[in-house]
């Protein structure tokens, strides 16, 4: 079984040099734990002051990695600790690879060697592997412990990071073990995004772009102007589309918990994409990237379909490429990419369905037969 580096937190001091920025504060409106998502730049040196109004124990343990340790971990502990706090540290490995069951009982085998209790609360500090392994383990540990998510990249701030869903993949599909557990509360800052690299920072902006499509035509005409702005990380910019996704997903979320049936529409270009990320074994694309390709592969099928024009189909494709996001497929087999997708959690009844836009800002939610996917898909194998 592997094991976590685990050390105490450093207390190295960290001046925030952006004071008086803005706070924005959405609320997921649930009926027994709603909770608020915190957006400001700096908020991860004030973590410790957010958490003491939660009333949660003294332990806080921080999951995250090697690299978020190096340039947060210091920050987050000066506040905790200046709160009260006892922080410290489960640094995993980077990488999607990581979300495994494996890695999961690693984080369950410290939390019990260590003995913590009930009301011991677990951060993670990192994107949305980080976030899906901790909420998970949180989950499942006692029972359940309180948890709070501090996104460090993109898309983690504007999707993983909101809405309780946790877990792992299994080999035969991605997030296919999990379960539905909700932060207490969110935490983003979007300084962090300036220390992402750039392919990272363009895979998060497949799940903003996701929004304006489902949900917001206004946002996507903000995205289709704006798109060198938020390529060149205009700090108003950045904190705008962080805020408009977040309240597009906790409006959705609020309305359906649990994936019943409104909740549904945030899978668009994941049906596609996620059968991307199985088939190339999590190693070709990242996961932004696949829900790009997703997204424009959904927008064909719909146009074909008959349920969207070719404007609709182009102005999707135009975007995702204006982000620097690749917007066709692989040649994989259709067998395969099929195969792949019949795994998908959203499969119901035996039929794939698939997230289709019939406008921007509009989507529906329907089965699609495989001969029909076929039409989309390419018909050989990548060369080895």
């Amino acid at each position: 079984m592997p094991n976590p580096s685990y050390v105490p937190m450093s207390s190295d001091s960290h001046k925030n040099q952006r004071g008086g920025a803005p706070l924005d504060r959405v609320r997921v409106d649930l009926p027994d734990h709603g909770y608020d998502i915190l957006i400001q730049e700096g908020v991860i040196d004030r973590a410790g002051e957010a958490l003491r109004a939660l009333a949660l124990g003294p332990h806080a343990v921080v999951v995250t990695n090697a690299v978020v340790k190096r340039l947060y971990g210091s920050r987050l502990a000066r506040g905790l600790k200046a709160a009260g706090f006892k922080p410290a540290i489960l640094c995993l490995p980077d990488g999607e690879r990581t979300k495994s069951l494996k890695w999961v009982s690693a984080i369950l085998d410290e939390l019990v060697r260590r003995r913590y209790e009930r009301t011991t609360v677990l951060l993670a500090l990192g994107g949305g592997v980080t976030g899906d392994l901790a909420g998970f383990a949180a989950s499942v540990y006692l029972r359940g412990i309180p948890f709070v998510q501090i996104p460090t990249t993109l898309v983690a701030q504007v999707d993983s990071s909101i809405g309780g869903k946790t877990g792992v993949n299994h080999r035969l599909g991605k997030n296919l073990i999990g379960s539905f557990y909700q932060p207490r509360l969110v935490l983003s800052d979007p300084g962090v995004i300036r220390t992402l690299p750039p392919r990272e920072y363009r895979a998060g902006l497949a799940e903003v772009i996701k929004y304006g499509v489902i949900a917001d035509p206004e946002f996507f005409k903000f995205l289709e102007g704006s798109m060198s702005r938020i390529l060149e990380l205009d700090p108003a910019a950045v904190q705008h589309i962080i805020r408009t996704s977040a309240t597009v997903k906790a409006a959705i979320v609020s309305e359906d918990e649990r994936e019943g049936d409104r909740r549904r529409i945030l899978n668009f270009g994941h049906t596609l994409g996620h059968a991307l990320e199985t088939v190339t074994h999590y190693r070709r694309y990242k996961h932004g990237e696949a829900v790009a390709i997703g997204m424009v592969g959904a927008a064909r099928l719909a146009a074909h379909l008959g349920l969207a024009d070719a404007h609709i189909v182009g102005r999707i494709r135009d975007l995702v490429h204006g982000a620097g996001l690749p917007d066709g497929l692989p040649a994989y087999s259709a067998t395969v990419l099929l195969r792949a997708m019949r795994q998908d959690k959203k499969v119901r009844d035996q039929r794939i369905h698939f997230v289709l836009p019939d406008r921007i800002g509009h989507v529906c939610v329907q089965p699609v037969d495989e001969p029909q996917i076929r039409r989309i898909l390419p018909t050989r194998r990548p060369r080895t």
